[in-house]
C-alpha cells in the first residue's frame, strides 16, 4: 500500500531542511536503509533513508526544495500503484516543476496555475518552493501529477532548475545558462552555485535584456550583495539570538603562563616525529591539551558542567566537550566524548578526524548533540581575548585566545615569556562567580603544570 514520505527530523534542532539531491529517481525499487536523498539541515548535509522497501512513484519535493519537518517529499508503493488519492492528500506540495519560460505553451489548467497571479509567465521568478507550500490550491483545480514534481527532459538549451534555484540564482546575479548541474538528469542545485560568483558567470538576467547594469548615479549608494540564509545560518541566528535573550551571560576572564604548555607540547610534538616511520606524525596542538586540561577541571569542578532546567540544574556525570569549528556556512560544534577518560593523543586524533568532517559536513546529528561544556579557540586566526555565546543547554564556555610572547616579570626580572588569555561565559542561573572561579583556578593549575594532565 503506498504511503507518503515525510520530511524527517535528522539533526536535534531541525525545522526545515533543503532537497540537496535525490539518489533514487521515480520508478526505482527502493529497500529498507536505501539512501533516498541528501537533506542540508541547520548542522550539516544529512542522509534520508528509506524505513520502508517498494517503488518511488511520485516526487514532491524535486532538488533544491526547502521542506518543513513533517511536510511530504515522496510517494513510496507497489510499482503500478494508482497514488492519485494520496497526491491529493498531499496537498500543494513543497516544490513545484520547472517554470516555463515566456512564450511557451502552458500545459491544461495545472495546479501552480490556480491563482490568476500565478498565470503570468513572470511566474518563472515567483515564490521559491517553501513558500509555494504554505498556498492551498484552489479547490477545483486538479491535484499536480507526478510529472509536476519530477520534470520530463527538457529539450536542449533548456535551463533545468527549479523556481527557488532560479530565485537563488536572481538574488546573487548568477547566470544559470551554461552551469553543470549535479541533481537527478543534470538539474542545477543549490549548491552548484556556490561555485559560481557574480563576476565568473555569464551576465546576470535583467528585467530589460537590452539594458545592462548601470552604475550608480553621483549621489547614489550601490546597491549591496544579497546573500541568501543557508539552513546552518538560520539556525545560528535563531539559536545565538535566543541564548543571549534568555541566558543571563556573566564573564570571568584569567591570564596564564603558556611557556609550560609550549615546552610540553613541543617535547611531546618532538617523539612523536622521532617514533613516526612514514614522516607523518600527528601533531598536538594548545588546543587539544586545553581540552583535556578542561575536561580535568570540569571533572575536580563538576557544578561548571551543568545545564540549567526550569525544575533543577542538572550536573552531569560524563564530560563531554564541545568543540567549535569554522566552516563556510558558520560554526559547528562537534563532540569529544568523555574527553576526562581520554588521552592527549587520542583527543587530537578525534579532533582533527571530527572537524575535517565538519568541513565537509558529513557530520552525524548524534555527533553534534548533547555537549556539556564547550571550548571555541581564535587564537589561530591572532586574537589575543574575546567572550563567546553560550551554546544552550550547556552552562558554560571557554574562549581562548593565542598564546602570545610578550615581556614577562619572573621573580626581579623581566624576561621574555609566552601567555595566554581565556575567557568563561557562564550561565548565571547555574554557575555562580565563585563556581566559575574555582574551574579558572583548577585550569591555570592545570596549564602551568602540565604534566598533570598527561597523567590526569
Amino acid at each position: 500500500m503506498a504511503k507518503i514520505l515525510d520530511m524527517p527530523k535528522l539533526s536535534p534542532t531541525m525545522e526545515e531542511g533543503q532537497i540537496s539531491a535525490w539518489h533514487k529517481k521515480v520508478g526505482d525499487a527502493v529497500a529498507v536503509d536505501d539512501l533516498l536523498a541528501e537533506v542540508e539541515t541547520d548542522k550539516a548535509t544529512m542522509e534520508y533513508r528509506a524505513f520502508d522497501k517498494g517503488t518511488l512513484l511520485q516526487i514532491l519535493a524535486p532538488a533544491g526544495a526547502v521542506v518543513k519537518l513533517g511536510d511530504p517529499v515522496a510517494i513510496l508503493g507497489a510499482a503500478g500503484e494508482d497514488v492519485s488519492a494520496l497526491a491529493a492528500k498531499a496537498g500543494a506540495a513543497p516544490a513545484v516543476a520547472e517554470a516555463k519560460p515566456a512564450g511557451e505553451a502552458k500545459p491544461a489548467a495545472p495546479a501552480a496555475e490556480a491563482k490568476p497571479a500565478a498565470a503570468a509567465p513572470a511566474a518563472a521568478e515567483a515564490k521559491p518552493a517553501a513558500e509555494e507550500a504554505k498556498e492551498p490550491a484552489a479547490p477545483p483545480a486538479p491535484v499536480v501529477e507526478a510529472a509536476a514534481a519530477e520534470p520530463a527532459p527538457v529539450e536542449a538549451g533548456r535551463v533545468k532548475a527549479s523556481p527557488y534555484v532560479r530565485k537563488l540564482a536572481h538574488e546573487r546575479g548568477l547566470a544559470l545558462r551554461g552551469v553543470k548541474g549535479s541533481g537527478p538528469n543534470g538539474r542545477i542545485i543549490a549548491r552548484d552555485l556556490e561555485s559560481l560568483t557574480a563576476t565568473a558567470a555569464a551576465a546576470p538576467a535583467a528585467k530589460s535584456p537590452a539594458a545592462p547594469a548601470a552604475a550608480p548615479a553621483p549621489g547614489e549608494l550601490a546597491a549591496p550583495e544579497a546573500r541568501p540564509l543557508s539552513m546552518m545560518r538560520k539556525a545560528i541566528a535563531r539559536r545565538l539570538t535566543e541564548s543571549k535573550q534568555n541566558v543571563p551571560h556573566f564573564y570571568l576572564t584569567i591570564d596564564v603562563d603558556a611557556d609550560p604548555l609550549h615546552a610540553l607540547r613541543e617535547q611531546i610534538n618532538a617523539d612523536l616525529a622521532a617514533g613516526a616511520e612514514d614522516g607523518k606524525a600527528l601533531k598536538i596542538s594548545f588546543n587539544d591539551l586545553i581540552v583535556k586540561a578542561s575536561a580535568i577541571a570540569l571533572r575536580r569542578v563538576p557544578e561548571c558542567n551543568a545545564q540549567f532546567t526550569p525544575e533543577a540544574i542538572l550536573v552531569h556525570k560524563r564530560v563531554d566537550i564541545s568543540v567549535a569549528v569554522a566552516v563556510a556556512e558558520g560554526l559547528v560544534t562537534p563532540v569529544v566524548r568523555d574527553a576526562d577518560t581520554k588521552s592527549v593523543i587520542a583527543i587530537a586524533h578525534e579532533v582533527k578526524e571530527l572537524a575535517g568532517r565538519a568541513r565537509a559536513r558529513k557530520l552525524r546529528a548524534d555527533e553534534m548533540a548533547n555537549g556539556t561544556f564547550s571550548i571555541s579557540n581564535l587564537g589561530m586566526y591572532g586574537i589575543d581575548a574575546f567572550a563567546a555565546v553560550i551554546n544552550p543547554p550547556e552552562g558554560a564556555i571557554l574562549a581562548v585566545g593565542q598564546v602570545r610572547r610578550e615581556p614577562v616579570v619572573k621573580g626581579d626580572a623581566v624576561v621574555p615569556g609566552r601567555r595566554l588569555t581565556m575567557t568563561l561565559s557562564c550561565d548565571h542561573r547555574v554557575v555562580d562567580g565563585a563556581v566559575g572561579a574555582s574551574f579558572l583556578k583548577a585550569l591555570r593549575g592545570l596549564i602551568e603544570r602540565p604534566m598533570q594532565i598527561l597523567v590526569g
